[in-house]
């Protein structure tokens, strides 16, 4: 069988499905097998694509308009077209023409997938260079430490004096756990 899915932006009256449910018809799909979504691309609580694969079984074909109708992201793409896969179920997309059920449309998948993991290297690389780049420049990153050398110090003293840790934080503005976890993390 084949199935379509479609999805437009905006949940008002201001784009339409039917470009893409006109294309998907065109291409064979019964009207009765779209599926569709009017969220943002970048959601994902997107119930019409939740239903689309629930729906799909072995041997069926998943049609899209456009790629960039069906994931977040290439990588979130290459997710569910994996998934998709792994279920004996095939992937079309009409404007990009990348058939899976095909051997060049699988080969063109998998240069997509390849192109992803390249980009995913790169940007950890980046990554990781800025934050050596900032060390060196005597910058941490992560998020600020809630407590500072002070405020440790006169919580410390706190419990000294026989105060609980709870009553400590709340006499420096912290939450229990918060400072619970600091004190195990600092040497005395």
């Amino acid at each position: 069988m084949i199935v379509g899915y479609c999805r437009v932006s905006l949940a008002d009256d201001r784009q339409t499905t039917d470009l893409q449910r006109d294309a998907l018809l065109l291409a064979g799909v019964d009207k009765r097998n779209i599926f569709e979504d009017r969220a943002s691309g970048a959601k994902d609580n997107r119930p019409g694509l939740k239903a689309c694969l629930d729906y799909l079984s072995n041997g069926d074909v998943l049609v899209v308009w456009r790629l960039d109708r069906l994931g977040r992201s290439l990588p979130h793409l290459i997710e569910i077209v994996t998934g998709l896969k792994s279920g004996g179920i095939g992937f079309r997309s009409l404007n990009e023409t990348i058939d899976t059920t095909t051997a060049t449309g699988e080969l063109l998948f998998h240069l997509f997938g390849a192109l992803a993991q390249y980009e995913r290297a790169l940007t950890r690389e980046r990554v990781i260079a800025g934050l050596r780049a900032a060390e060196r420049r005597g910058r941490r990153g992560g998020r600020p430490y809630a407590l500072n050398h002070e405020k440790i110090e006169i919580a410390r003293e706190l419990i000294a004096n026989g105060r609980t840790v709870s009553a400590a934080a709340r006499a420096i503005g912290v939450p229990r756990s918060t400072l619970a976890d600091t004190l195990k993390r600092s040497p005395v």
